[in-house]
């Protein structure tokens, strides 16, 4: 009688069941609503079988849409394509304010000067036009050497017009990887500015594919003279659109299985690997976000974020389907408040390094005023944080005596933000939301998925997890035996977090081994993260699978998770833990803080020459790893997570030291050689003291 009830019930799903395209070998629960019954619902996601026949109910998805992966915008289901994404935008949003800049062309700033969705349209066309003139083939790569501007985005449009492939190079990867990047992918044109015209220019005759370098912000007669062997013309971005303008072409729109991008990602290790997304994929993941926010016309983005990390590349994308106004940061970091204030955005996008150092000046400014306005800042601090925690409207009496002057730091009408790229402390995202009383959200993603995997859920109140999955996509969680993480584990199932749907790219470009390494046979994308699954089925990201080494007795360890911990000390701007598998502890260098450093060094009456005198001070060795083994019992770190030893240093981790990947990884390998010396001194000291087990 039992397998009569199990034929009928897999007869029963099998009717739901539509196959998926030839790169999975398994199926997919289709949209039939009845087959709602086979899901159970966990709050933000529902839970799925993977396979019928096992019973193994491990697949998570988004509660929005259990049954169908979506790949589309629900409202406008006829966009397929970053070209459709765009002329339905221009077509409902013409006349409304679209890319805004305060650099002038004399190099000046000034206010905001606009450019409608109408006019980028216009722009597109021309640009578009204008490399078909030059004689460049639909299917191209074209390359984008320089940083946000308006030009940038009317470039990737008039690839997505025109069926040709853009590929970001990033301004921070150095020359060798953007020689290596231009010819692996065969780049036949590159747009840049000046300052990147002379670094391209240094090793143009090993460009072998370049066809045509378009300077933005040039002019014709300060082009510099290439030689003729080189067989490279180089003409100004207004030449260009000059040119299309007088003979203008039809759009070869792009199918949704197109190519769109490929986004080279700089890794810790070897030479930069190509990821391949294609138009459907990107659709399909901002679809599948937009199911959480509702933007506007009446709203304004500001775009600061690297144009060349998806990040920013996939926000662009949304802001287009809603009609947002995007304007552009002069270009300078440290000039980023100042155009904050001039154009007064609704929303903002950032990353946790730019968050923990608005966190860290509100309260180094709350501390150094002391007295009443110390004891005020705290009061309302406190008295908004009970009224959110408990799911009340504070007294608006505290946004006016305080909490006002700090949301005009990022000028004053913020009222959506989020945070990706790497995890944000929850006690930054509570302080965050309590003093700019405003919607934050914070994501997971990577290159790979098209961006966003997983992002909170508007009105979710609790904090320290990453939300439930994108539409577009399923997770599951895998077993990692040697790290002792699984999904039976208990309270919470742990395991390695992967990924398959919509959004999934394609593989990586002219890499098909890279690409089976992290694509199993059922289309499954291993992430290397290690997460949980909270209630109301909210991941959170707990550790790091790369980068794990064993310690002489055997224990995995996990960097990446220790350096997060460690990151909350108030002495440590940036540490790079380091141990391996011929010593039994961990090691770290530390690149301190220089004021926190200074003021303990006041309270301690410690007399010093300079700054780096003090590094030295075993003192000071001894107090930062006091703090440090403080912040590790919090954070309940097992005892030979704890490091033993440490090394202060002043010079931050960089790009330029090598130390740092352009989206602020450190390069472990490189970090190694570049510490060699102080990694073998502690060592060193660490085989005379009884505290190395």
């Amino acid at each position: 009688m039992d397998s009569v009830v199990a034929e009928r019930r897999l007869r029963t799903i099998s009717r739901h069941l539509s196959p998926l395209s030839d790169d999975f070998a398994s199926s997919q629960l289709g949209a039939n609503p009845t087959a709602g019954e086979f899901a159970s619902v966990q709050g933000y996601s529902v839970v799925l079988p993977e396979k019928l026949h096992t019973g193994k109910w491990n697949v998570y998805r988004s509660a929005r849409s259990p049954l169908k992966l979506i790949d589309r915008f629900p409202n406008l289901p006829e966009v397929g394509t970053l070209h459709d994404n765009f002329e339905s935008a221009v077509e409902r949003f013409r006349d409304y304010r679209y890319l805004g800049t305060r650099l002038r062309p004399d190099g000046t700033v000034g206010e905001y000067k606009w450019m409608t969705y109408g006019e980028a349209s216009t722009s597109r066309s021309a640009i578009g036009s204008g490399l078909i003139y030059h004689g460049i083939p639909q299917g191209s790569s074209i390359g984008l050497y320089f940083i946000n501007r308006p030009e940038w985005i009317i470039v990737d449009h008039a690839c997505s017009a025109y069926s040709y492939v853009s590929v970001p190079l990033y301004d921070t990867l150095g020359p060798d990887a953007v020689e290596f990047i231009v010819n692996h992918a065969s780049v036949q044109v590159i747009f840049c500015v000046p300052q990147t015209l002379s670094i391209l220019l240094s090793f143009v005759s090993k460009l072998l594919s370049v066809r045509l370098i378009v300077v933005v912000g040039g002019v014709d007669e300060n082009m510099p003279p290439l030689q003729s062997t080189n067989g490279i013309e180089v003409v100004a971005f207004s030449k260009l659109q000059s040119e299309g303008q007088k003979t203008l072409q039809p759009f070869r729109p792009p199918k949704p299985d197109d190519i769109a991008t490929i986004c080279y990602t700089s890794g810790t290790t070897g030479t930069p690997k190509g990821v391949v997304l294609t138009h459907s994929s990107l659709i399909a993941n901002v679809a599948g976000s937009s199911f959480s926010v509702d933007f506007g016309p009446s709203d304004v983005y500001i775009s600061y974020l690297p144009l060349a990390h998806i990040y920013e590349r996939v926000n662009q994308i949304g802001l287009v389907h809603y009609g947002v106004a995007v304007g552009f940061y002069q270009g300078d970091n440290l000039k980023l408040i100042d155009d904050l204030a001039v154009l007064r955005p609704t929303l903002f996008a950032s990353v946790p390094r730019l968050y923990n150092r608005i966190y860290a000046g509100i309260i180094n400014a709350v501390k150094e005023s002391g007295g009443m306005k110390e004891r005020l800042f705290n009061a309302a601090y406190n008295s908004k944080r009970k009224a959110v925690l408990n799911g009340k409207s504070p007294s608006p009496i505290w946004d006016r005596l305080v909490f006002n002057k700090i949301k005009e730091k990022l000028g004053g009408r913020v009222r959506f933000m989020s945070s990706g790229a790497s995890p944000l402390s929850p006690d930054v995202m509570e302080f965050l939301r309590i003093c700019f009383g405003c919607e934050i959200l914070e994501g997971y993603g990577m290159t790979e998925t098209s961006c966003v995997i997983s992002v909170m859920d508007i009105g979710d109140k609790l904090i320290g997890h990453v939300g439930s999955p994108n539409p577009s996509i399923e997770i599951k969680l895998v077993d990692v035996p040697e790290m002792n993480y699984t999904s039976d584990d208990v309270p919470y199932p742990r395991g390695e977090i992967c990924v398959r749907g919509h959004s999934v790219f394609r593989g990586y470009y002219k890499d098909e081994v890279q690409t089976r390494e992290v694509i199993d046979e059922d289309g499954w994308l291993h992430t290397g993260d290690i997460g949980l699954w909270l209630p109301g089925g909210r991941l959170k990201i707990i550790d790091r699978k790369k980068n794990i080494f064993k310690l002489a007795q055997g224990e995995y360890i996990a960097p990446e998770k220790i350096e997060n911990v460690y990151a909350k000390c108030k002495f440590v701007a940036q540490c790079f833990v380091y141990g391996d598998s011929f010593n039994s502890a961990l090691v770290a260098v530390v690149c301190v803080e220089p004021e926190v450093f200074k003021s303990w060094a006041a309270s301690q009456g410690i007399k010093y020459d300079d700054l780096g005198q003090l590094v030295k001070d075993p003192r000071a060795r001894a107090a930062v790893l006091a703090e440090m083994d403080e912040v590790g019992k919090e954070a309940q770190l097992r005892g030979f997570e704890y490091v033993k030893a440490v090394t202060l240093v002043l010079e931050p981790f960089t790009l330029e030291n090598g130390l740092l990947t352009p989206t602020f990884k450190i390069k472990r390998p490189q970090a190694k050689a570049y510490f060699a010396k102080e990694i073998a001194d502690m060592y060193a000291q660490l085989s005379f003291s009884s505290e190395a087990i």
